[in-house]
């Protein structure tokens, strides 16, 4: 696995990325930065030739327009400098959020393969000649092919030849003519998707012989004219980039492209509003019934509805669009209606919420600032509809009966998962083979045995082999993955250690809870009650928290283990597990089935008796059910046998998924009350999740 992650690591760093203002002085590389190419494959933006190539590409033509646009700057800027680009191909495009492009240098477009552009694109002299360039261009789309899963090999060797120009296929040097002939095949592609690749590989043929498909000359005959002006076999008939910027094709439909975004984004902010102004117009409603003992509530509910009420015309007198919707927006949601109650009281919770600020207590009340975190919070929770499972693991251990999951743990990457529980074993498998290999068995890519019943694992944040694990006999374990092998033993603890957590601030702190009340491997912090969990928070080393069986979570710095920085009081039985939502908030599971978030922030004493916010729907009396937090969205099981997701700003559930029993005879499905929902952990800061129950039933969900 790390040598998977290191070549990860070295695409990224081989990747550049150049937007039409990122052109410097011909004489030096043009100045190109990781950073946009790397945040491409993090968020999800993908490639201009992936998106040319999605099945049923319905063309509309101020987005293609739009894109055609931007990569002609892209090229403009560089013709300017007396650069000739070469690879103005889709493949060394990225689109990000409203279409916009970024073009980037990476091994599969690189002329020279050097770390820059400007580099291969400025030897147009005598020292290497433009037959040795096209060699050493195929040879680093070929090495590319084998290093890279987006676009795929034999794509990017097809789209090479498809936006070669005829000067170039006879011998002569590229020009900036070339790349106007390049611009002609993109523009062709943009305006003719093709359904099959044959069908594609076909067509681009006859496109070199500038023969277009018939379809195209009578949907589109402006843009078919356009482009056969481009495509033209003489370079010098060709238009020039300062030609094709103050064409009337470009420049007529560009205002109204601008508008049309403006608007799309605006129409979304109106629904928005359009969602809060009929709740509170319905609340206001309902409380005009008991006016006399509600009057005041009343008051400020007109407040607040003028303030939404003027944002929303705001907005619609940009637009100019007055017109209201007759259609209910809120009553669409059955899951707001079932829950209105409860969504009513997260509204006056948030709206006089106290907040604090250089340790001074001021009220929300009367000024707006309670919109925005409510509104956020609202469409989070209707952002997703159910859960779905993506894939099932099927493991069979016939040398173990029980095969009860005590926890699950992604790696930094998200690339790789681990179990562990009462079989001594933690398994490690890879999540995408999981999702998308369809097995009677999945078998792990390792498997280390331990000596006693394991009860928490950890994956590193830093270190991508390394694993610690926790057991039944006190021991915490470090593990090697890629050499199945324990790197060292910590044997501080006398009793059961329930929980271990690596930090993410300082990847060498390790700290760990046990039965003997204990916990902290760098220094012991000493308890009264059973230390179930612990957690560091996410931007620091230097604090602790952790749940107890007395009923409370204590909250330490590490520099002074005397007394902790406060306690927070409010579960009326063990506090099972604890994660920290962010770097002020804090979320705890007990056995008293309630989750609760608590605002680190918020403590002017040592002790925190009120949360924020008290989540209930699920049952937990008596197990750890796992509790996992990812980008506001709670996870956690439930002694149903159910998943449950909530998020941080109200209190009902958002989605649930039953785990659902299949005998091995029958096939059929069977419910035993038994068995309930024992791990669960989030895969990133994403919409997936993994869960597993009792059984060892272990499934890959998706918020969908």
């Amino acid at each position: 696995m790390e040598g998977s992650s290191g070549s990860a690591f070295q695409n990224s760093n081989s990747s550049r990325a150049l937007n039409s203002s990122g052109v410097s002085d011909r004489n030096q590389r043009l100045h190109l930065e990781v950073d946009p190419f790397v945040c491409a494959v993090e968020w999800g933006d993908i490639s201009l030739r992936q998106w040319l190539d999605k099945p049923e590409r319905s063309v509309d033509a101020f987005e293609c327009l739009h894109i055609f646009r931007q990569i002609v700057e892209i090229v403009s800027v560089a013709h300017s400098q007396g650069v000739v680009v070469h690879n103005v191909r889709p493949s060394c495009f990225v689109m990000s959020s409203f279409n916009h492009i970024s073009f980037i240098e990476s091994a599969s477009c690189s002329d020279t393969g050097s770390d820059s552009l400007g580099e291969g694109l400025n030897n147009q002299g005598g020292e290497e000649t433009e037959e040795n360039k096209m060699k050493d261009r195929r040879k680093d789309e070929e090495v590319d092919g084998k290093k890279q899963s987006f676009p795929m090999k034999q794509i990017l060797l097809m789209e090479m030849s498809w936006y070669t120009s005829p000067e170039e296929v006879a011998g002569e040097s590229s020009s900036c003519a070339s790349d106007v002939y390049r611009l002609g095949v993109l523009l062709f592609e943009l305006f003719c998707p093709l359904s099959s690749r044959e069908e594609k590989s076909r067509t681009m043929s006859s496109l070199r012989h500038r023969v277009l498909p018939p379809q195209l000359l009578l949907k589109w005959p402006k843009e078919a004219s356009f482009c056969l002006w481009l495509l033209h076999p003489d370079p010098s008939s060709r238009p020039t980039l300062g030609e094709l910027l103050q064409s009337e094709f470009l420049n007529e439909q560009r205002d109204d492209m601008e508008e049309r975004e403006a608007a799309i984004e605006l129409r979304q902010r109106i629904e928005d509003q359009e969602l809060l102004l009929e709740f509170l117009l319905l609340l206001q409603q309902r409380k005009q019934e008991v006016a006399e003992k509600l009057q005041h509530t009343i008051s400020f509910l007109c407040s607040d509805i003028e303030e939404v009420t003027k944002q929303q015309t705001r907005f619609k007198e940009i637009t100019g669009d007055n017109q209201r919707s007759n259609e209910s927006l809120l009553s669409k949601s059955s899951r707001l209606m079932k829950n209105f109650k409860k969504l009513e009281s997260a509204y006056f919770l948030t709206r006089c919420r106290p907040a604090y600020s250089s340790g001074k207590l001021m009220c929300r009340e009367g000024a707006s600032a309670w919109i925005n975190p409510f509104l956020e919070g609202l469409c989070k929770y209707l952002s997703f509809s159910k859960l779905r499972v993506k894939a099932d693991l099927k493991q069979g251990d016939l040398l173990h009966s029980s095969n009860l999951v005590c926890s699950l743990s992604f790696d930094r990457d998200g690339e790789f998962f681990a179990t562990a529980g009462v079989n001594k074993k933690i398994k490690v498998f890879e999540c995408d083979a999981i999702i998308n290999e369809d097995r009677d068995i999945h078998y792990p890519v390792v498997e280390m045995g331990s000596r006693s019943k394991l009860s928490s694992i950890c994956w590193n944040t830093y270190i991508k082999s390394q694993i610690a694990s926790s057991n039944f006999e006190g021991v915490v374990q470090l593990w090697d993955v890629t050499r199945s092998q324990v790197l060292s033993e910590m044997r501080e603890h006398e009793r059961r250690v329930w929980s271990i957590d690596y930090s993410s601030a300082d990847p060498t702190m390790l700290a760990s809870g046990s039965d003997d009340g204990s916990g902290v491997s760098v220094g012991t912090i000493k308890t009264k009650a059973n230390v179930c969990c612990v957690q560091f928070p996410v931007d620091s080393a230097r604090f602790l928290a952790f749940g107890s069986a007395d009923h409370r979570i204590y909250y330490y710095d590490l520099r002074n283990l005397k007394m902790p920085l406060c306690t927070l009081v409010g579960h009326n039985k063990t506090v099972s597990d604890i994660k920290f939502v962010d770097t002020v908030n804090l979320v705890s599971a007990s056995t008293d089935n309630t989750l609760k978030l608590w605002d680190l922030s918020t403590c002017a004493s040592r002790v925190i008796d009120s949360p924020i916010q008290s989540f209930t729907g699920h049952m937990n009396v008596k197990n750890f059910v796992g509790l996992s937090v990812s980008d506001g969205y709670i996870a956690t099981g439930s002694e149903t046998n159910e998943v449950f997701i909530y998020h941080k700003a109200f209190p009902m559930p958002a989605l649930s998924f039953k785990f659902q029993n299949t005998d091995p005879l029958s096939g059929n499905d069977v419910d035993d009350a038994a068995q309930f929902v024992s791990s669960v952990c989030w895969r990133g800061q994403s919409s997936t999740l993994l869960a597993a129950n009792s059984t060892g039933n272990v499934k890959i969900l998706e918020m969908v």
